[in-house]
């Protein structure tokens, strides 16, 4: 199954990317077990947004595709969203995260890392680098937490990249807690310290999603554009503006809206 799954990703049947960049898409990694050996995949996240009543929805979770501890960590991610933009007001998005090509039942945490990263870059439209994989769960106040199965996915993404050229762009996000719990075979070592391939240790989201758009986090306070989360409380307060708009409008039938504003007789 492992050499079917690189394969297929060779043959770009199953789609992953370790080049180039990309809004509102991040290579996460999975770890499979079949007869008894355990082997890391990178799997496709993708995650969507526009003007909405605050929702994020979990496709995995609405098609019975996802199992309860991956929604507590879409859950999870929800509230940070929400608590680090959104404390005076409830946002004014609707988004939606996926795992694309998977066919059986995604179970664990570990991908909710990624799965901010994608929506974070889809809210901001800051295309994330594709030549990363990145894992790690995360907590209600964005810090990174360990998982499990790390040697696995981080030598998983590996041969992918490997198979394909290394270039010295390429390489994994993981947890700073799982560094104790490395043990990479010979090659993946000896690419490390040749300097073609790299292990980035994070410790909150921030770093991951600096290090994954290549520009600085920033001020989640301030709505700066040379940031990241600038951008995403830029493009938020304007979802917000554009709804509380809309909730000020009336509709005519045939579909004109009109706007009462202060003072207006209501006529029309």
């Amino acid at each position: 199954m492992h050499e079917r799954q690189r394969e297929a990703m060779l043959r770009d049947i199953l789609a992953i990317a370790t080049a180039g960049e990309c809004v509102g898409q991040v290579n996460g990694l999975s770890v499979y077990e079949v007869g008894g050996e355990w082997f890391g995949t990178p799997t496709r996240i993708s995650a969507t947004s526009r003007l909405g009543d605050g929702q994020v929805v979990d496709i995995q979770r609405e098609t019975h595709m996802g199992g309860p501890v991956h929604a507590k960590g879409v859950l999870i991610l929800s509230s940070f969203l929400a608590s680090r933009f959104s404390r005076v007001r409830a946002h004014a998005i609707f988004a939606s995260l996926v795992f694309e090509q998977t066919y059986g039942l995604v179970e664990g945490d570990s991908a909710s890392l990624g799965e901010l990263l994608a929506l974070l870059s889809s809210i901001a439209d800051v295309p994330i680098r594709q030549a990363l994989a990145v894992t790690g769960s995360v907590d209600q106040f964005g810090a990174v937490q360990a998982i499990g199965g790390v040697n696995e996915k981080i030598e998983g993404f590996y041969e992918l990249c490997a198979a394909r050229g290394l270039d010295g762009t390429q390489g994994v996000v993981v947890p700073a807690s799982n560094v104790g719990h490395l043990m990479l075979g010979e090659e993946v070592v000896a690419a490390v310290g040749a300097g073609r391939f790299a292990v980035h240790a994070v410790r909150h989201v921030d770093e991951a999603l600096a290090l994954m758009a290549g520009m600085p986090a920033g001020d989640p306070l301030r709505p700066d554009p040379a940031t990241v989360n600038g951008r995403i409380a830029r493009r938020l307060h304007d979802y917000a503006q554009l709804r509380q708009g809309m909730r000020r409008g009336t509709r005519r039938p045939g579909g004109t809206i009109i706007v009462r504003r202060s003072g207006d007789g209501g006529g029309g």
